[in-house]
C-alpha cells in the first residue's frame, strides 16, 4: 500500500501548503478598516496641530509686539509647514511598517515551501 515515507512527505506537504493559505489569507475588513481611520485622524490631528501652535504663537506675539496681523500669519504658514512635513513623516513611518510586515509574509511563504 503507502509506504511511511510517502505519509510524512504527504504530511509535510500539507503543512506547507496551510501555511501558505493562512498567510494568504485576508484580514479582516473592519480590523483594517479601523486601521486606516486611525491613520487618518492621526494626520489630521497633527496638521490642525500645527496650524493651531502657529496661531497661538503668532497672535502672542502681535499682542506682545503690537503688530497685529503680521506675526500671526507667518507663523500660521510656518505651523502649516510643520503640519505637513510630520504629516510626511509618519506617511514615511506607515509605509516601512506595511512594507516590512509584507517581507515577513513573504519570507514566511518561502519558509514553508
Amino acid at each position: 500500500m503507502t509506504d511511511p515515507d510517502q505519509t510524512r512527505r504527504l504530511a509535510e506537504l500539507e503543512k506547507r501548503i496551510e501555511a501558505a493559505k493562512s498567510a494568504k489569507a485576508p484580514k479582516p475588513h473592519q480590523e483594517e478598516h479601523y486601521s486606516q481611520a486611525n491613520v487618518a485622524w492621526r494626520m489630521v490631528i497633527e496638521l490642525v496641530a500645527g496650524l493651531g501652535i502657529g496661531f497661538g504663537i503668532g497672535y502672542g506675539l502681535d499682542i506682545l509686539f503690537g503688530t497685529t496681523p503680521f506675526l500671526m500669519v507667518l507663523f500660521v504658514m510656518l505651523g502649516l509647514a510643520a503640519g505637513v512635513k510630520t504629516m510626511l513623516r509618519t506617511a514615511q513611518e506607515i509605509q516601512k511598517n506595511t512594507e516590512a510586515e509584507q517581507a515577513r509574509d513573504d519570507e514566511r511563504i518561502e519558509d514553508g515551501d
